[in-house]
């Protein structure tokens, strides 16, 4: 398992993800200038996560670089869900944001209704730091949905990773 940045040629699988009916509800898609856009960004990483050298989801960090150390994990999918890959999946990309972006604290938020997104953020080690109650609207739902934001902080992933004692 690695993660790598998207290259052009990833764009369309990005897309196919995006565009599955099972993800469409929860994720937005984004057309190839836009995937150019984040793939060229230094505030940015578009990333593709592989699996025996074949692609096996994508995710996007954004607010690289900003001086509160707070780095948003935007968008992530699998192409394959089930299994525990969600779970590998999500600790790679955490890893990633505090080991290569050097965050501070990582979050990310979730539909309220994509109860199986939240509960894989929650066993990775993110917290629930809030509800926005009927704040993201879905166009391919035709309503506004509830938006969970959770995140976790630098010295949280360090003692789930045994890389720090916890403080006393």
């Amino acid at each position: 398992m690695s993660l790598r940045p998207a290259l052009p040629a990833d764009f369309g699988f990005i897309r196919a993800l995006a565009q599955r009916p099972d993800y469409a509800i929860y994720i937005t898609d984004e057309d190839e200038a836009r995937l150019a856009f984040y793939a060229g960004d230094a505030r940015h990483r578009l990333l593709i996560w592989e699996q025996d050298g074949a692609r096996a989801g994508y995710a996007l960090f954004a607010e690289v670089g900003e001086p509160s150390g707070a780095v948003e994990l935007r968008r992530l999918a699998l192409d394959v869900a089930g299994g525990g890959r969600g779970m590998a999946f999500v600790t790679a990309l955490t890893d990633y944001g505090f080991s290569e972006l050097g965050a501070l604290r990582v979050w990310l938020d979730a539909s309220g209704e994509n109860l199986r997104a939240q509960k894989v953020y929650e066993r990775a080690g993110y917290r629930l730091e809030g509800r926005l109650r009927r704040h993201w609207y879905r166009p391919i739902l035709g309503r506004t949905v509830d938006l969970m934001l959770y995140g976790m902080l630098r010295e949280e992933w360090m003692v789930a990773r045994g890389l720090a004692a916890p403080a006393l």
